[in-house]
């Protein structure tokens, strides 16, 4: 699964920085987490860094997104890939 951020979220700008994947971004009111981009620390960490600093423990398992270990390693392969450089002969 996908983390996300709740409406109790206090703005206090842990998380963004401690993001791997650059998920996390500022929303409307409060910080929020790109499911696309939250792989839960899986391939960087072995927990979570943004429900590890979160002073309010604002940060749960999102249910609209639910995703295996597995999907999230595949996720983090394709989020940490190298892109292909120019020029280069497939």
């Amino acid at each position: 699964m996908a983390l996300m951020i709740t409406d109790e979220c206090i703005n206090c700008d842990v998380c963004e920085p401690a993001c791997p994947n650059q998920a996390i971004s500022m929303g409307e009111e409060f910080y929020q987490i790109d499911p696309g981009k939250c792989t839960e620390c899986v391939g960087h960490f072995d927990e979570p860094q943004c429900v590890m600093l979160c002073p309010v423990a604002c940060i749960p398992l999102n249910p609209a997104h639910i995703e295996t270990r597995e999907t999230l390693m595949q996720k983090y392969r394709r989020l940490t890939a190298a892109p292909p450089t120019a020029g280069t002969a497939s």
